[in-house]
């Protein structure tokens, strides 16, 4: 029998990625948000005691991006409530992962390849980070929930109006040049590989930790990634970058995920930019080339 699993947010980026690779594997509950109000810790309850999933795993977000159509002073309610409503229901499933952040650290004291253990040194200030803080400060005193402490990800789905290597690549297929606020070393994750991971995880019968930096290890600078991309579309486009000097890397270490999972073989950013392009390519009709004129 397939193990049930419940994604909420499945319409969202990573949700959207994880359900159409996880589908012929496992028994998939999607519910929107309608259908499964995660503000409305009753229906929540509800839900959960009727089903009894083996898994859940929690994609939904107060979308806190620049691009963002949500009302911002409500991320740090709105994700605790959808959290806890969920966390306050463990004895109705097996186990939960949800999507961490790097911001748990605080953006104000980044460090290159921060570890686990850098954790709670500091406190967010903004609201997106204290919110993710908050959680994994309440997971330390549970059993079954997990955080998967994500810093950059990028595939196909994610919001390529604002997402710097989807955003790049759609500029090049248009004829625009690429653009940048500053240069700054990154840790870009590849949806495929996150997925990967994920699925081992879920698999995985015993874990020994509550905390993992789910990240790729290999810091990339934002303006080498706007040279793979510019080569990749064969066009004579510029580079554009609109303040010198580097920002502070925003970088994990990934040493107690790989410990975890016995090892794993990430996908070469390069290869990962030329899928992404290829699949960019069969849906160019979806690419506002207005949406892309002004930097957000």
């Amino acid at each position: 029998m397939k193990k049930t699993i419940l994604i909420t947010g499945s319409a969202g980026f990573i949700g959207r990625n994880l359900s159409e690779s996880l589908a012929p594997e496992y028994d998939l509950l999607l519910p929107t948000s309608h259908e499964l109000n995660l503000l409305n810790s009753e229906q929540v309850k509800q839900f959960l005691t009727s089903h009894k999933f083996a898994t859940v795993i929690h994609c939904a977000t107060h979308d806190a991006s620049r691009n963002s159509k949500k009302d911002q002073r409500e991320i740090l309610s709105n994700n605790l409530r959808m959290f806890f409503n969920l966390a306050r229901c463990n004895t109705s499933y097996g186990r939960m992962f949800y999507f961490g952040s790097g911001a748990e650290y605080d953006k104000a004291h980044y460090v290159p390849r921060m570890a686990e253990s850098y954790f709670d040194t500091f406190v967010p200030e903004d609201d997106y980070g204290f919110s993710k803080y908050i959680m994994a400060k309440h997971i330390e005193s549970t059993l079954n929930i997990y955080d998967l402490r994500i810093f950059g990800c990028f595939g196909k789905y994610e919001d390529w109006e604002i997402r710097f290597i989807s955003n790049a690549i759609c500029k090049t297929m248009l004829d625009l040049d690429i653009t940048l606020r500053q240069n700054m070393y990154f840790d870009y994750l590849y949806i495929d590989d996150l997925v990967a991971i994920v699925r081992r995880l879920v698999e995985q019968k015993i874990l020994q930790y509550k905390h993992y930096n789910v990240c790729s290890g290999n810091p990339v600078a934002l303006l080498s990634l706007a040279k793979k991309i510019l080569k990749r579309s064969g066009e004579n486009l510029a580079i554009k970058i609109g303040a010198p000097g580097l920002k502070p890397e925003y970088t994990g270490d990934n040493t107690r995920l790989l410990s975890e999972i016995g090892g794993f073989q990430f996908t070469q950013i390069d290869k990962s930019i030329d899928q992404l392009y290829d699949w960019y390519e069969g849906h160019r009709s979806r690419i506002d080339k207005k949406l892309l004129l002004t930097d957000k």
